[in-house]
């Protein structure tokens, strides 16, 4: 809400020399729907970023469930012992795209992660599949 209220305030700035007149209100109507595209903007931007992945790993199974912003859950299972932990370093949608691969289906995982945070979910990835 800061930065609306500090646009809001930078946006009137050049609006000063308009108060008094008639012309303040043919503006008026634009800077206010600017103000709530904005907000509309931001809220969007900050509800899609929600994505949740839960990995549980069983001493059998190894089950991935995805929440997206849309509230869709997507669920994934596999035998634990059959799972491979891909990295694709340039053929993915990102660089080091990690896959998780069995049960006839490769399912994505960490792709809102940044670059680095992938290469770590990798490493980290392998180790716990490795103690299968």
């Amino acid at each position: 809400m800061r930065f609306l209220g500090t646009l809001a305030a930078l946006i009137t700035i050049p609006m000063i020399p308009l108060l008094g007149s008639v012309a303040l209100w043919g503006v008026l109507p634009f800077v206010t729907a600017t103000l709530f595209a904005v907000k509309w903007a931001l809220d969007r931007s900050r509800r899609d970023r929600h994505v949740l992945e839960v990995l549980t790993l069983d001493p059998s199974e190894a089950h991935l469930e995805r929440i997206n912003p849309t509230g869709k859950r997507q669920n994934w299972s596999c035998n634990r012992y059959w799972t491979e932990v891909e990295l694709h370093t340039d053929d993915g949608p990102v660089p080091n795209y990690v896959t998780l691969r069995g049960s006839g289906r490769e399912v994505e995982i960490g792709a809102f992660l940044s670059e680095d945070e992938r290469k770590a979910l990798y490493d980290e990835l392998q180790a716990a599949f490795s103690k299968a």
